[in-house]
């Protein structure tokens, strides 16, 4: 036997399922409404594998005759999918009997009934049932109805495509390249052109020489056949793509969007010519801007982005025609159509390139629209990209983006905090300014984390005296007059704790017991403090409690950001040392700086606020008090020298990592030394244009380049073949698995090893985890020692670890009752195919690593004595990233802890963080942590992790 094809597919729902007598009864009456629904219900039984015995001959006595077109139909489709021979393949005798229903119906006056009959003719491949219809079928090229002729010429190249259809239809070709010469219908053309293409090449190719001129004119199907017969043409013969060539590019001003798409993908897929692909790049600009479906423009853009990689000195050209898409509202377009551009920027379009997004940075400030602080956010970081990449354009950018250090989208304040710093690092020029502007807007910043941000950065950047001064103006005006509580409010505050001392004990010591991922990727426990202070602020209830931002904060519990008030104004009174030669004017600031370090402390202690400070903030701000009170020379150059120091050793660090990402993307292809490489100065160039002449030029180097040698996968095919049963087994089989992202494919081998015929030999699968298989099982005969390919798809739905398991039955013609199994070895779908290495920024990641609820918690057992060894083993094993930048790692400390990231095809993020110290006797110890929104990942990569760690792949 072999697989059945299935030309039809209809849902059924098999809760109610209608009776073969019930049918049977309706068809036999003469209700035309109850027939369609008994033939419906019929087709349907049969498409979901039922049977319903002896219906053939109740359908041709009582159904034939009809003459409803209803009727008609769906006998048409219950004739498509019955089987139409025997197990010997030979037609069944009753077959004959529709033979002439199906002439009467080629007869038919009415055009419906011819064209609905050509078009069933078009999926039988019984030839006994076609031959005598031919005639019949031919007439019908001459039919006056379009419909009918359109249907016609399908049912020629279907009849001229069977096993035998040359012989029964010898002059088709002739016949559809006459009709193609004088048919009008735009659908009817296109059939018959197609027919061409399928089964006389020539003669397509001849009609499309020789109708060159009017090209354009004709209907959008017709085209995309001729794009179709073109990528043919050339795919077999490269000597003549020059002429096709200008084909594609007299199609490119066609009417059709979807002709104009194909066109470009042609162009770009035959020839490397700069002139081909300048006219593929404006096409797919020119539909961008053009069509108005978001998924049209992500599939543009990925066409861009594609082309970008090989042809990058083009694109460059266009853009400022790619930042268009930036108009669409959609966040995946903008986003990815920065990606592209940033790319793309040369110092001669870096100007261009940041005054376009300078403006869309102030039209998101316009109009108050759902996702303006997402994309507020995007241009941030494409503008800080851009000016880490061209320093001489951050004088035009860091001033407008420090406006946004107020931002309510705190993500976007953030990102223009981080820009500022590493700018006023970069670019020593700016540094007055940006201190000044700096100074001038901290007020208006409300989010904690952007002010501890602004704060260093006045901590390190603040040199001169008026800058000093001004600083701690700043601070203090921002912290308000002291104190920060009165002795009123301490009382009530007592009472009310009083009160509720159990209740905040018990949430505190939830809170306190919360563990967070620190930057370096350590544990740490979350103090009670900082989860008010995540939270929105509840300001205490006072006279001064509204008075400036940082006041505010430090109010709310903040107590981290006391710590960074702090140390800022440490920095800036040891710095006023330096500079002010008054000692009085000096002492006068140590002093109001201490007394604001104390205050700050004592409101940490006091119950005004619902939590005490934590311990670490408590340390720093004693560790300030300590040194304003004792300088020394040598705290004071650690604080006002190291500090900046270990800031542009990150800086460079960071560019450092980025050059040797940047080189490791770059693939370099070599050629052999013995390939033949054409030289185009040799050749004639009688007849060939300018295109055709850049197009050999762009083959020759690509062939140099070694761009067209592909290195064979036979060692990869290799390791992918499985072997499912024994050498001893009566059946062999092995399975070759092809893990596509959405689906699997196994391309089974089954071998017949005794001298007898197996009968009914089905191969069973069935899936463990979020597979599921796409086909029915089908039941084969095999010849003794024969073999079957047999090939199964299966759907992935998710990423996590899947066991494909099942078993080969057969009977043996000796005994037909007896069934033999064979169990088949189970095959593992590793989660490694699913998941690609990724990046993302670390206040991304503990963002994720707060909001995913799913964790799994491997120990560290391995034999591998080396931490970094073993990190190195892990990132290898698991097909990882490791976000943790290598500079720190570096040392010998006996302890190490990094994060991992990787993201799956289906989108979903996989988080690790590795946590390893050397123990006593030399063995290492330690936990593995896995972070992600579904169970699957989590769990997959911790039994990756357990069955990986220990050394062994």
């Amino acid at each position: 036997m072999t697989e059945k094809s299935c030309t039809l597919l209809v849902h059924f729902d098999k809760g109610t399922p209608a009776l073969a007598n019930e049918i049977k009864g309706a068809l036999e009456g003469n209700d035309v409404e109850a027939k369609v629904e008994a033939l419906k219900q019929a087709i349907m039984l049969l498409l979901n594998g039922d049977t319903i015995p002896h219906l053939f001959i109740t359908i041709i006595r009582y159904v034939l005759p009809s003459e409803d077109h209803t009727v008609q139909k769906l006998l048409l489709l219950y004739l498509e999918i019955i089987d139409k021979t025997d197990s010997r393949g030979k037609v069944l005798p009753e077959m004959i009997l529709i033979c002439q229903n199906l002439r009467n119906n080629l007869q038919s006056p009415n055009e419906y009934i011819r064209g609905v009959t050509l078009r069933f003719l078009c999926r039988l491949n019984e030839s006994e049932i076609i031959e005598p219809l031919i005639p019949s079928i031919l007439a019908n090229l001459e039919h006056r109805h379009p419909f009918v002729r359109r249907n016609a010429v399908s049912a020629v190249m279907s009849v001229y495509r069977l096993p035998h259809g040359e012989q029964m239809l010898v002059d088709a070709p002739e016949i559809v390249d006459r009709f193609l010469a004088s048919e009008q219908d735009p659908s009817s053309k296109r059939n018959a052109f197609l027919m061409l293409f399928n089964c006389a090449q020539d003669r397509a190719v001849s009609y499309l020489f020789s109708h060159i001129d009017r090209i354009t004119d004709w209907g959008e199907q017709l085209q995309m056949v001729v794009l179709e017969l073109i990528r043919k043409v050339c795919r077999v013969n490269k000597g003549e793509k020059g002429k096709y060539i200008k084909v594609i590019i007299s199609l490119l001003n066609a009417q059709s969007s979807a002709v104009v798409y194909e066109c470009a993908n042609t162009l770009v897929s035959l020839s490397s010519a700069p002139t081909a692909v300048r006219a593929a790049a404006n096409t797919y600009c020119q539909l961008l801007l053009s069509q108005s479906d978001n998924n049209v423009k992500l599939i543009v853009l990925d066409r861009i982005n594609e082309l970008k990689a090989s042809h990058r000195e083009i694109l460059v050209e266009l853009v400022m025609d790619v930042l268009r898409a930036l108009s669409s509202p959609n966040p995946d377009i903008r986003r990815k159509t920065l990606d592209i551009v940033l790319d793309l920027i040369t110092p001669g379009n870096i100007d261009e390139v940041v005054m376009m997004l300078k403006k869309e940075v102030v039209k998101t400030q316009g109009a108050e629209l759902e996702k303006n602080g997402e994309y507020r956010q995007m241009l941030v970081q494409a503008i800080y990209s851009c000016a880490v990449k061209f320093p001489e354009v951050a004088s035009t950018v860091v001033h407008p983006l420090m406006d946004f250090l107020g931002d309510s989208n705190v993500a976007s304040a953030t990102d223009v905090a981080i820009f500022v710093r590493e700018i006023i690092e970069t670019n020593p020029k700016l540094r007055v300014s940006i201190i000044t502007r700096l100074l001038d807007t901290f007020y208006q910043i409300r989010s904690s984390r952007v002010c501890t941000y602004a704060l260093w950065i006045i901590g390190e950047y603040c040199l001169s005296l008026s800058e000093v001064e001004s600083g701690i103006a700043t601070i203090k005006q921002c912290l308000g007059e002291l104190p920060f509580y009165t002795a009123s409010e301490e009382t009530e505050a007592q009472d009310v704790s009083r009160n509720t001392h159990t209740q905040v004990m018990n949430s505190s010591t939830v809170s306190s017991r919360r563990p967070v991922v620190l930057a370096d990727g350590t544990y740490a426990t979350q103090s009670a403090a900082l989860e008010t202070a995540m939270s929105a602020p509840v300001l205490v209830q006072g006279s001064l409690a509204s008075v400036g931002n940082l006041r505010s904060l430090i109010l709310s519990g903040d107590f981290f950001l006391e710590s960074v008030v702090a140390c800022t104004l440490t920095k800036l009174v040891l710095r006023l040392e330096e500079v002010q030669p008054s000692k009085v004017e000096v002492n006068k600031v140590t002093a109001q700086a201490l007394l604001f370090m104390v205050s700050m402390l004592q409101l940490g202690q006091s119950p005004v606020l619902p939590h005490p400070i934590d311990n670490d903030s408590h340390d720093r701000i004693v560790l300030c008090i300590r040194l304003l009170c004792n300088k020394g020379e040598e705290l004071k150059k650690i604080w006002l020298k190291s500090c900046r120091e270990s800031f542009v050793t990150m800086l460079e660090d960071k560019k450092h990592r980025e050059i040797q990402e940047s080189k490791a993307m770059a693939q370099i292809s070599n050629a052999q030394p013995d390939d033949l490489i054409d030289f185009y100065h040799l050749k004639s160039r009688k007849g060939m244009s300018q295109l055709e002449l850049e197009d050999e030029v762009q083959d020759d180097l690509k062939r140099a380049t070694g761009e067209f040698i592909k290195d064979g996968d036979d060692a990869n095919r290799l390791n992918r073949i499985l072997q499912l049963t024994g050498f001893s087994d009566p059946v062999y089989a092995e399975a070759y698995v092809t893990v596509n992202h959405y689906d699997i494919a196994l391309d089974v081998t089954i071998i017949n090893r005794t001298k007898a015929t197996l009968q009914n030999l089905c191969l069973e699968l069935a899936t463990m985890g979020d597979l599921k298989l796409v086909e029915r099982p089908q039941n084969y005969t095999l010849a003794p020692e024969s073999t079957k390919q047999i090939k199964a798809n299966i759907k992935v739905s998710s990423t996590e670890t899947g066991v494909i398991f099942g078993n080969i039955v057969y009977e043996t013609s000796s005994n037909s009752l007896e069934r033999t199994v064979i169990v088949l070895n189970d095959i593992h779908i590793d989660i490694m195919d699913y998941i690609s290495p990724a990046s993302c920024a670390d206040v991304l990641f503990r963002t994720m690593w707060a909001e995913f609820e799913w964790e799994n918690k491997v120990s560290v057992n391995t034999v591998i004595e080396d931490e970094k060894e073993f990190l190195n083993h892990i990132v290898k094993a698991t097909n990882m990233k490791c976000l943790t930048p290598p500079s720190a790692l570096e040392g010998e400390c006996g302890v190490l802890a990094a994060n991992l990231y990787a993201r799956s095809v289906f989108g979903e993020d996989a988080l690790v963080n590795v946590s390893v110290e050397k123990q006593a006797d030399g063995k290492l110890g330690g936990y593995i942590r896995i972070r992600s929104k579904t169970q699957g990942i989590a769990l997959s990569l911790g039994d990756k992790f357990t069955l990986k760690q220990k050394g062994g792949f």
